[in-house]
Order: C-alpha cells, then sequence, then structure tokens
C-alpha cells in the first residue's frame, strides 16, 4: 500500500493507494499523523508493507520521524470538526461527535430481523475472497475490508452516495442525488460508545470500523427511517430499539440537505 500525503481533494483509499489530504496544506497536524499512524498499523495486521510519499520533503520527514516515536500520538484527541474534507455546503467538514452506517432499505429490514450490523462476509455469507472480486469493488478494496462493518463520520453523505450507486449499479449522477434521490436507513453511534466495542479497530482511513457485527441493542444511539417507508417498517422494529428508531420526511432538495437534516435532527435529540 502507499500512502500519498498530498493537497487532494478529500482522503480515500482507492487502488492501493490512502490518498491524504491535509486539511491545512502543507502544514499536518497531529490528528493527520495519528490517522497516518493508524493505516500503517492496520496494513501491518495484514502484512501489508506501507511506502510513504510527498511532494513536500517536510511533511515526509515530519511523517517519518512520528513513525520512529508512534506512542507520542496515540492518545490524540480527536478535533471536532475535521476539514479534510469541506464538501457539505453548511458545516464544511466533518463532525465527529457520531459515525454512522447507511443501510438499503431492504437490508435494513435484515437488519432489524437479527438486531446486528453485519459484515459483508456474515451479512452476504460469502468468503472476502470472493466479495473482493466482484465488479462492484470499484475502489479495488482488499478482502480484510469486508469482514468489517464500515462507519462514516455522522454528517457524511458518502453512506447514501453508496446505497444510490448499488441501487443503479453506476456512479449517480447530479440528478440521481436530487431530484431522484432516495436515502437509505442510517444508524447512527457515539463515537466515544462505539469505540470502547473491543472489535473496534481504527484504520486510519474511515472513523472507525468494527469485526464482524455491532448488536445494536448495546450501541446504537439512534435509527433513522424516510417517512415515506414507515408502512413497511412500522410493525418490523424490535421493541427495545423503538425509542431510538425515527422517521423523518424527505422533504429535501438533494443528497446534502438531507444529510444536514438527518445530523441536525440526530445531535438535538435528548
Amino acid at each position: 500500500m502507499v500512502i500519498n500525503i498530498g493537497n487532494h481533494e478529500f482522503t480515500e483509499v482507492w487502488d492501493g493507494v490512502l490518498y491524504k489530504k491535509l486539511s491545512d496544506y502543507p502544514n499536518i497536524s497531529d490528528w493527520e499523523i495519528k490517522n497516518i499512524i493508524d493505516f500503517v498499523n492496520y496494513e501491518n495486521l495484514y502484512n501489508r508493507k506501507t511506502k510513504i510519499v510527498s511532494e513536500n520533503d517536510d511533511i515526509l520527514c515530519t511523517v517519518n520521524n512520528a513513525l520512529t516515536h508512534p506512542e507520542k500520538f496515540y492518545n490524540i484527541n480527536r478535533p471536532d470538526k475535521i476539514t479534510e474534507c469541506t464538501a457539505c455546503p453548511v458545516r464544511k467538514g466533518c463532525m465527529t461527535d457520531f459515525v454512522c452506517h447507511t443501510s438499503p432499505v431492504e437490508n435494513a429490514l435484515k437488519i432489524f430481523e437479527s438486531g446486528k450490523l453485519l459484515s459483508a462476509v456474515n451479512a452476504r455469507n460469502l468468503p472476502a475472497e470472493v466479495l473482493m472480486k466482484e465488479s462492484r469493488n470499484a475502489a479495488n478494496d482488499p478482502a480484510d475490508y469486508f469482514n468489517y462493518v464500515m462507519l462514516s463520520w455522522g454528517n457524511c453523505q458518502a453512506g447514501d452516495r453508496l446505497v444510490m450507486e448499488r441501487k443503479l449499479k453506476r456512479f449517480p449522477n447530479e440528478q440521481d442525488l436530487s431530484v431522484d434521490f432516495t436515502p437509505g436507513v442510517r444508524f447512527y453511534f457515539r463515537f466515544d460508545d462505539l469505540a470502547k466495542n473491543p472489535d473496534t479497530i481504527f484504520d486510519g482511513v474511515l472513523p472507525m470500523k468494527v469485526k464482524d457485527k455491532i448488536v445494536l441493542n448495546d450501541y446504537v444511539y439512534a435509527i433513522i427511517i424516510p417517512l415515506q417507508y414507515i408502512e413497511l417498517f412500522k410493525d418490523k422494529i424490535p421493541r427495545n430499539l423503538l425509542n431510538r428508531t425515527h422517521f423523518i420526511e424527505n422533504n429535501c432538495k438533494d443528497i446534502w440537505d438531507w444529510s444536514e437534516k438527518v445530523y441536525s435532527f440526530v445531535e438535538n435529540l435528548n
């Protein structure tokens, strides 16, 4: 794996490269260094070597020094807002109190039935090596990625975008994400609560991910279902999750508007 540190559009892993966006390029924060250390540690866990590249020699020097003394960065507190990506029109960054997993409606029904969010391997009952070879793995993610429940920051639209992509079997266009947008079901967790799960791991890319499964009753903070599906779900919600499940009307102009509406609702819950 390669870590390419620079002034990219945003942070992402694609085809064996972590494109690490810096929020204040060419300055690198302690939090961003911690993420890079987490990525290296995760790759080491699966016996993959990492190579770090950057056009800026000062950045390379800083990161290489940090990797020789990683313990200095293990207890770095996350910022309240991360501005590596500023695409969302309202927040201009990722809010870090909550993390979220977004599911298609049909999968959400199965999630309520089992009471668990499952990794792709467990949900689809297929080996990771098979899932890795599917065409939907456009980013060419390695097999181990499919053993985890993936989570994004709570105000991010990436989960709903992926739901649309899987539904359409192509990358969604502007119309798909506006007038034709159909939200998925969002499962929200407090970062600090889910971080205590013994199966949670920090890979330096996602806020966190969890090996195999997340038991909803133990960790979920709020579940948001688009109001249009109320008849489909009203008799399927387990009793122990009823007071944490909320139906919200999608009267939004696009995916960004929906993400902000949902996140604002969750952060204002008592």
